[in-house]
């Protein structure tokens, strides 16, 4: 357990500074842009675009398919080295062909996202599209290094990464806004110098960030060259894995493709695609410090249990680490909803914009602590090379954010249509917690589910009253109309004094509960101070 502690400690201190400097640099940008206006929607979609492929090569074929094969070829007499160098030689090639075709179809993507943007702000989307797309090569390569370094138990330079990329585009986003000023949310202000400032600062940081990798390979005991002998090492048997993994790749893209087209109508005077990505970056707050940097480390480990066929001890992974991940994400859920609207003013440019932007952060809490234990659950299946279970789920969960997308659109108005989508997303994402659990229950003949949900059950009951002590703070201090609100820094002290509130609350709660989890939990905690 020492182990997974200091791989949890590592990760999550990289991921809290990463983070932090994330947010400073989306304030930076909401500076340049503006936190609701079409110029920033138009950047938004074409920024989105590599991320959406990064998304699915990190979460999908990466995790999905990559740990567990490597963590296999370990054994091999070489320590798994001539599979690396093959995987990284083919994922390379295919990064490099997948960038090309994207560059060449960007304007047809852009307009896939956002068929119902004016002509001018498609054109500007497009502009910036070619600049952002070439980030598709180096996020790839930075999850295809991280990955593989993650397998080999380095888990520090893949979340430590980021924060190069997050100050080398703070520094490009500083200097646009002291040669050409700011906030410029109108299409029409935007000149092609402008344009490649922007665009270029964000392509830039991928491209350190996926760099800084390479730094650490030798570390690993890595010793990799291009190989372009793909036969022999297993790698048709990672295709077939990866083919599943595709297709849930597609069935999410689409998803996003109609939720972007949805949402799109809105973008101008209401919150709509950059406001969601800042209500996004919100929400990912507490699930990237809690769940990647707690749920990492367990995942390598629950993946040798799952080759050596110790299936009791798979079991126990998955009950202790949804009731570790539940003790932090619980509160963090309850604080955030709370502190919505302080919030939310980080990201926008005026105390009513924060009103407007604060329920879309709220609809997408909503599946916070489902999403939590999904990442356990979809990830056991990875461990036993099954990567056909979660595409049925995931199926189910993109029709349904299709379908509810689809409603909002239809029944809302543009002021309300960011949420009803956020809304829908989690409900779809409910749905598929609870197929995906009971799957693999079924699976394994049980998971500790009683023990996990009635954990979760108790640090649901001790985060009503620290939610409640949060909301007096917020009223205290005037509400909507208070110092909170009047600031985007204010908002940002005052969204951190409101957490602290909730979490001295919550733990004096837990206590007298007597719940078995808190030691170990603020054991973490200290452990991560200590660092």
């Amino acid at each position: 357990m020492s182990g997974i502690g200091r791989a949890s400690v590592m990760i999550g201190a990289g991921t809290i500074v990463s983070r932090l400097t994330g947010f400073l640099r989306n304030i930076a940008l909401v500076a340049v842009l503006s936190s609701v206006g079409a110029a920033g929607d138009a950047f938004t979609v074409a920024n989105q675009l590599p991320n959406n492929i990064y998304a699915v090569i990190s979460t999908g074929l990466l995790t999905a398919v990559i740990v567990p094969q490597i963590v296999r070829a370990g054994t091999h007499a070489d320590g798994g080295r001539a599979f690396i160098s093959k995987l990284f030689t083919l994922g390379t090639v295919v990064l490099l062909v997948t960038t090309a075709a994207a560059v060449a179809l960007a304007p047809w993507l852009v307009q896939l996202y956002a068929e119902k943007f004016s002509a001018d702000q498609l054109a500007l989307a497009t502009a910036f599209a070619y600049w952002c797309l070439p980030q598709i090569l180096f996020y790839g390569l930075y999850a295809l290094l991280g990955e593989i370094l993650n397998a080999r138990k380095v888990f520090g330079p893949f979340t430590w990464a980021p924060i190069i990329n997050n100050v080398v585009s703070i520094a490009g986003f500083v200097a646009f806004l002291f040669v050409f000023g700011g906030p410029r949310p109108q299409v029409s202000e935007w000149t092609p110098p402008m344009i490649a400032v922007l665009g270029g600062t964000a392509t830039l940081g991928i491209v350190v960030q996926a760099g800084v990798l390479l730094l650490f390979w030798r570390r690993a005991g890595l010793h990799v060259r291009p190989d372009f002998r793909w036969r022999g090492v297993g790698l048709r048997h990672v295709g077939r894995l990866a083919g599943w993994t595709f297709l849930m790749m597609l069935a999410g893209q689409l998803a996003g493709v109609v939720q972007s087209r949805v949402i799109s109508p809105a973008s101008g005077d209401n919150p709509a695609q950059f406001a969601s990505a800042n209500a996004w970056l919100l929400f990912m707050l507490p699930y990237s410090i809690i769940v990647l940097s707690i749920g990492t480390p367990y995942f390598t480990r629950l993946s040798e249990h799952a080759t050596a066929g110790r299936d009791e001890d798979v079991r126990t992974d998955v009950g202790r680490s949804i009731r570790t991940l539940g003790v932090f994400i619980v509160i963090a859920t309850a604080a955030l909803a709370v502190a919505a609207v302080p919030a939310s003013r980080i990201f926008t440019t005026k105390p009513e914009q924060a009103v407007q932007v604060a329920p879309v952060l709220l609809c997408f809490l909503v599946s916070l602590i489902p999403l939590a234990v999904l990442f356990v659950v979809q990830r056991t299946f990875y461990a036993y090379n099954d990567t056909r279970t979660p595409f049925f789920f995931t199926l189910v969960q993109a029709a349904l954010v299709v379908i509810t997308a689809l409603i909002a659109g239809a029944t809302l108005p543009l002021s309300q249509l960011a949420a009803g989508v956020a809304l829908g997303q989690s409900f779809a994402s409910i749905v598929q917690v609870v197929i995906a659990t009971w799957l693999l229950h079924r699976r394994l003949g049980g998971i500790q589910t009683v023990s996990w949900v009635l954990a979760l059950g108790r640090f649901a009951l001790a985060a009503v009253p620290a939610a409640a002590a949060g909301w007096l703070v917020f009223e205290a201090t005037g509400g909507i109309g208070g110092w909170m609100v009047a600031d985007r820094w204010l908002g940002a002290v005052g969204a951190a004094l409101i957490g602290v509130v909730c979490v001295v609350v919550y733990v004096v709660v837990l206590a007298l509960l007597r719940a078995p989890e808190l030691g170990p939990a603020l054991q973490t905690v200290r452990r991560l101070i200590r660092r």
